[in-house]
């Protein structure tokens, strides 16, 4: 077995989480290595839009300013988005936002998941302070008093002061250190495809809460609008299994076609959705982020900025805890971390499984109850101003 030297820091999950978490350590000049079991894909512009897209908040964009990737990314391919309507298929009662009401450019912008991992990825392998390990595969993980380590595959180790498990919801790393979580399965696949429509998307994202679930539309830079369309599992495979023709018509209703008709279409796809949080965020020198500690439902587009506000809290912690002289891997340091953010997770989490009971709830009197919210929202500044600022991730 080899051993390499030891690091402050060592990330397993070369994810956008992961790779963003490198990047930030790195730039606080930490000596880092990423770990992740397959390269990820090379975004190109010459493929078409992946069908898995990101409403990034302002936060999140100014994050990737500080490390050096938001020009890459907004001279690739980003859909800004100027304004919001939220609005009930089966009440009065509709919720407005624009950008500038706040003075803002945007309220956020549409971009493609691997184009952001491709962005971090390649600024991560391109700093000396990190180190890529890729492929490697965690066989085993060593959580010591002085050190955390892992065994790859191969027989290498790497120990570090601290390890960050960013390995996504299934998280080996938090299985292997018997983490346990809560969940929730909400027997709902999130239907995505990217539309043509008659009428311009006007950058505007559009969310209309259905009986079967929400339908969103997100503005693509191109033109075209991306769904997110969620369903009951098994009405999620009978419109997979719809024709283009029919699919389009489909759609189109469940919209009120807002933007008149589908014109095209792109191959469609399915996920599943569930709410999923960890018991705890830290165990021994060993620290959960972004999906391996919190799973959300993603009516509000909100999991992998609060895995960004994971990114920017830990990178805080770790390079305070450095000033003072602390360990990285000390108990208390850890716990600034994770009292912080599974605090805002967890109340994330909650509220938007709160939201989605809410908009599921069957019958008149729970329509008219709904309608009447989006409706006094609509008409209360400063709580409107307060949910804008929260889903654009303003401080």
């Amino acid at each position: 077995m080899s051993r390499r030297g030891e690091l402050d820091a060592l990330i397993v999950g070369g994810g956008a989480i992961g790779a963003a978490l490198a990047l930030a350590l790195a730039h606080e000049e930490f000596d880092v290595a990423l770990v992740e079991a397959r390269t990820p894909k090379p975004w190109s512009r010459d493929e078409d839009v992946d069908l898995r897209v990101v409403a990034l908040a302002a936060d999140a964009r100014a994050l990737f300013e500080d490390l050096g990737v938001w020009r890459a990314i907004e001279g690739a391919r980003v859909g800004p988005y100027r304004r919001m309507r939220v609005w009930d298929a089966s009440a009065p009662g509709e919720i407005a936002f624009d950008a500038a009401e706040n003075g803002d450019a945007a309220l956020g912008w549409i971009i493609e998941n691997r184009l952001i991992q491709h962005a971090l990825w390649q600024a991560a392998s391109a700093n000396p302070h990190v180190r890529i390990v890729c492929p490697g595969e965690v066989a085993g993980v060593d959580n010591e008093s002085e050190r955390a380590s892992v065994v790859l595959a191969d027989g290498t180790q790497f120990a570090a002061r601290v390890l960050i498990a960013a390995d996504g919801a299934e998280s080996p790393v938090r299985a292997k250190l018997g983490i346990a979580c809560s969940e929730r399965d909400y027997a709902q696949r999130a239907v995505v495809a990217h539309l043509a429509t008659a009428l311009p998307h006007e950058d505007t994202a559009w969310q209309r809460f259905l009986p079967t679930g929400p339908l969103a539309f997100l503005p693509l830079a191109d033109g075209r609008s991306s769904i997110v369309w969620t369903l009951p599992a098994a009405e999620a495979a009978r419109v997979l299994a719809l024709d283009d023709a029919a699919f389009r018509a489909e759609v189109g209703a469940a919209f009120d076609f807002r933007l008149g008709e589908i014109t095209a279409t792109t191959a469609r796809a399915a996920f599943p959705l569930r709410m999923r949080l960890a018991d705890r965020y830290v165990a021994g020198r060993v620290v959960l982020a972004g999906d391996a500690a919190h799973v959300v439902h993603p009516l509000a587009g909100q999991g992998m900025n609060l895995g960004f506000r994971d990114v920017a809290c830990l990178r805080r912690v770790l390079a305070d805890a450095r000033d003072r002289g602390s360990d990285l891997g000390a108990a208390h340091v850890l716990r600034r971390y994770e009292r912080e953010r599974r605090s805002e997770n967890a109340l994330a989490a909650r509220g938007l499984d709160a939201i989605e009971r809410v908009f599921d709830t069957p019958g008149m009197p729970a329509a008219w109850l709904r309608g009447v919210a989006l409706a006094t929202a609509q008409h209360m500044s400063p709580l409107k101003e307060m949910l804008a600022a929260a889903a654009a991730g303003r401080r």
